[in-house]
């Protein structure tokens, strides 16, 4: 338990505003079809993040400072720079959920939004890194509120069990879309950042390796099975009754009817919850990132005054994207789905695979070359998925 924390943070975080509208759009247009796909991608989002944590374990460095020092300070730039990128646009999709959810239950979005960011930076201020990660803990938990409004939804059990027949629709493009955007809801940059960083503040050493792969295997299992869980009340509520999944708060009203009004509130309480740990994650891990490349202090474990750079950063980012999306009209939904398939594009897994690959790096924890095979190709899958998004 003392080892528990930054992988199962960072995985529920993954299930974020963006992650769950690319899972209910899934649902709302091809059904339970989706839902293998998300079984399949568990070992691909372990095997990433395992090799992020036992960097983290064995160093002693974050994923920036170990680019910095085993590529170039350019090369370092560069991957903080694209991480930049995703992280501004996954804060639109986290406030945007954040807005979404509060509307459900009658809450102006102009007050649950101020109130948020208020949080995030109150959250970050504590001046304690184990305090953070307990408040971050428990909203991961109530993020499982998904699961009890996906169970009155009166999913067809069935039809879910025929889901993992091969009759897949593989050649509509639309539908290859998604699965680039699923993929991409579940493998990000920002999350290698954040558990590899979460890893070395905890202070977890080689000592703790096999505690943080359990760390890590629960939340690869627990993050997937929350997919699957919106992807059934999407194709519940939305595919059954062809509505058009074109916000989330139209969803949540679809699920009254069908669900009755506490389904809704429940999916109200999980998409905050899971939106709010999201944006603190992903803020936090460009903040850590900035520090680790261009080398000022970035600690969680020091307060304001001794790091004023390093929560300057964090709280401008979310200060921006919260001002932002108090805009109106802005295309939400589309954004969402978008920026999810564009996540596999700019994964710097390149830089993951090299770093653990390197003897001199993880030393007698080092990864063997077959396995470092099966990551290459894997990343390399996940990349063509990327530019398939961007094309089509």
């Amino acid at each position: 338990m003392a080892a528990f924390g930054p992988g199962f943070i960072v995985m529920i975080a993954g299930v974020d505003a963006g992650s769950i509208t690319t899972a209910f759009v899934s649902g709302a247009k091809y059904g339970y079809t989706l839902i293998p796909l998300q079984i399949l991608l568990i070992p691909l989002l372990y095997i990433v993040q395992e090799i992020a944590s036992r960097l983290g374990c064995v160093t002693s460095k974050r994923h920036g400072e170990l680019i910095r020092e085993y590529f170039d300070e350019n090369w370092a730039a560069f991957s903080t720079i694209l991480l930049l990128v995703v992280v501004f646009s996954a804060l639109l999709t986290e406030f945007s959920g954040i807005a979404a959810s509060s509307e459900i239950v009658g809450i102006p979005k102009d007050y649950s939004i101020i109130t948020s960011a208020l949080l995030l930076v109150f959250v970050a201020l504590s001046g304690k890194y184990k305090r953070a990660e307990n408040i971050a803990i428990i909203f991961s938990l109530v993020s499982f509120a998904f699961i009890p409004a996906c169970l009155i939804s009166h999913p067809n059990y069935s039809e879910i069990a025929k889901s993992f027949s091969l009759a897949q629709p593989f050649n509509n493009k639309n539908y290859l879309f998604l699965i680039a955007a699923n993929v991409g809801a579940v493998i990000m940059s920002w999350m290698i950042y954040y558990q590899q960083s979460a890893t070395v503040e905890k202070r977890l050493q080689t000592c703790d390796i096999n505690f943080a792969k359990w760390d890590t295997l629960i939340g690869s299992f627990a993050t997937q099975i929350l997919m699957i869980v919106v992807i059934i009340l999407g194709a519940s509520v939305l595919y059954r009754e062809h509505i058009s999944p074109n916000n989330a708060y139209n969803f949540a009203l679809a699920l009254v009817p069908i669900a009755g009004k506490y389904s809704a509130l429940l999916f109200a309480v999980g998409l905050y919850a899971s939106s709010i740990l999201a944006a603190f994650v992903v803020s936090m891990s460009f903040a850590w990132a900035s520090g680790e490349t261009w080398n000022f202090g970035h600690s969680l474990n020091a307060n304001f005054k001794q790091e004023k750079l390093f929560y300057l950063i964090y709280i401008t980012l979310v200060a921006l994207s919260a001002i932002i999306i108090l805009i109106p009209g802005i295309p939400l939904v589309k954004i969402m789905v978008d920026v999810e398939a564009f996540n596999g594009f700019v994964l710097p897994i390149g830089f993951l695979t090299a770093l653990a690959s390197s003897k001199k790096i993880l030393k007698n924890y080092s990864y063997s070359k077959a396995y470092i095979s099966i990551v290459a190709l894997l990343a390399l899958a996940i990349i063509v998925l990327g530019i398939y998004s961007v094309i089509v």
